[in-house]
């Protein structure tokens, strides 16, 4: 049982309320690079989390703990392998797994390149997926859309899927 990447909804309490009631995969909503990039990481011991602190204004960006540890999946808005993978690098001993959404179509997302927006641009995405995967010692998963062709949709899947990833999704 998994819950799925949701905006708005995949915070702490949502995901611990999920396990208690039998997931076994909880997902973070889609978190951004360049947002992720400006955190640093603190332990909260007053609640016992992980806090990823934006430094710019304090808010917190992604909060787990450690029950959630070996479940949580963050899911990554990106269209930049080295970007990509400093995020990686700052969260990986925290959670259980990274996932590139290259399945959001909204227009942020578009317009930065990420989301949906890397499905038209297989070789980046495959870059983002193979420098992950090469560099991080978690598993790295993608969540995709369908293709307007099942032949074209097989393509891409047997292409990411050549980068060593985990599991794809398909939204």
């Amino acid at each position: 049982i998994i819950l799925a990447p949701m905006v708005r909804v995949g915070t702490l309490p949502m995901r611990l309320l999920a396990l208690d009631y039998g997931a076994d995969i909880v997902y973070s909503e889609e978190l951004i690079d360049w947002k992720f990039l400006r955190t640093i990481r603190r332990a909260n011991d007053v609640l016992g989390t992980v806090d990823f602190i934006d430094k710019s204004d304090g808010t917190i960006v992604f909060r787990t703990c450690s029950k959630e540890k070996d479940k949580v999946v963050v899911q990554l808005g990106t269209c930049d392998p080295e970007r990509a993978l400093q995020v990686a690098k700052l969260i990986e001993n925290d959670v259980a797994g990274i996932d590139v959404n290259m399945g959001c179509p909204k227009e942020f997302s578009l317009k930065g390149g990420m989301g949906a927006a890397l499905l038209k641009q297989p070789e980046k995405a495959k870059a983002i997926l193979s420098t992950l995967v090469q560099n991080i010692k978690i598993p790295i998963t993608c969540k995709i859309r369908v293709l307007p062709s099942i032949d074209d949709t097989i393509n891409l899947v047997t292409e990411l899927a050549s980068t060593g990833i985990s599991a794809i999704a398909v939204h």
